[in-house]
């Protein structure tokens, strides 16, 4: 065979392999439900604004019912989180592409809300910050990557991964889900399609199953709401049990500009019914924290003693006020 015809028979041999490869994943997205084609929308861009915006809506309607199916497998994922972050132990998201973004964006939302520290609640997209605002090509194909990733946070058996996927198949969720497993690691799957490969590597699988997109295959739209609010859910009812809130109040918000400093003072107000001066005086004696001067007010003890009272009651203010008698 001539140098000629055997480059041709491997281009062949490498063409064929390459249609059998896109042949395999195009049967894998037409099995998907978040991939499925929707007929009936099929003249959707014919139509008046309105009426797209009146389909878009209602579409968006049916997300809060997904998420109340999986409520059980939520709350029973909370639990377990929670008991590892009382111990020290951290909460890390990680996603490609819109999946990511949504991970990324509730964790930055933890540090002001609730006062964690920077490495409490940890964002991984597939690509890094890059990926935030622009595709990274073949990212989320690479499970090696999410393991790389995983494998700079020291990953230990109090620590959380939850790994986010519409599909429930991206290589970087599902990779990151099984490295933090083999970590020893607690695991979370969430994913809007059933039977996912990111639920069985997962120790709770979640999976929210919005149906097909408006536009087929466009995961930024059900798919995304229900990520989004699976992960309040989430980080939220977690902050709850770790003693982060006092009823329904931000105790430990952090006042970090002048909307949230007034913010700090109607959170004492309401917290204690106390006068706009000794709001003042207990946020100046507390250097501004919320919960300690909502204790110096209710428990009628002084900035040091609450202080004290919260460490001893691992941050938990009706556990600190029952300790003042």
């Amino acid at each position: 065979m001539t140098s000629t015809s055997a480059s041709t028979s491997t281009s062949a041999s490498a063409s064929t392999a390459t249609s059998a490869h896109y042949r395999e994943l195009r049967a894998q997205l037409d099995s998907l439900t978040t991939e499925a084609f929707r007929p009936e929308l099929a003249d959707i861009d014919e139509l008046p604004t309105l009426d797209i915006a009146r389909i878009m809506n209602g579409e968006d309607q049916t997300v809060p019912a997904a998420v109340a199916a999986q409520l059980p497998r939520i709350a029973a994922a909370i639990d377990a989180i929670a008991e590892r972050m009382a111990r020290g132990g951290r909460l890390v998201y990680a996603g490609a592409g819109t999946a990511g973004r949504m991970g990324i964006l509730d964790a930055s939302e933890c540090p002001p809300t609730f006062n964690t520290g920077p490495t409490q609640v940890v964002g991984l997209i597939a690509g890094g910050t890059e990926a935030i605002s622009e595709a990274v090509e073949g990212a989320e194909d690479d499970p090696d990557l999410a393991a790389a990733d995983l494998d700079g946070l020291a990953l230990t058996p109090d620590d959380t991964v939850i790994g986010v996927s519409a599909s429930g198949r991206t290589p970087y969720a599902v990779g990151a889900v099984e490295y933090a497993r083999s970590r020893g690691a607690l695991t979370v799957g969430l994913s809007c399609n059933a039977g996912s490969a990111l639920s069985a590597a997962a120790d709770h699988g979640i999976e929210v199953v919005v149906g097909p997109e408006l536009l087929t295959g466009s995961t930024r739209l059900k798919s995304g709401t229900a990520q989004k609010l699976v992960l309040n859910m989430i980080s939220t009812i977690t902050m709850i049990r770790l003693g982060k809130t006092y009823g329904n109040l931000m105790v430990d918000l952090r006042a970090s500009n002048e909307k949230l400093h007034a913010r700090s003072r109607r959170i004492v107000s309401l917290a204690t019914g106390a006068s706009d001066e000794q709001v003042e005086a207990a946020l100046v004696a507390t250097d501004g924290e919320v919960k300690s001067a909502i204790l110096t007010i209710l428990g009628k003890v002084d900035a040091s003693t609450a202080t004290r009272l919260l460490t001893q009651s691992h941050g938990h203010l009706r556990a600190a006020l029952s300790a003042t008698g």
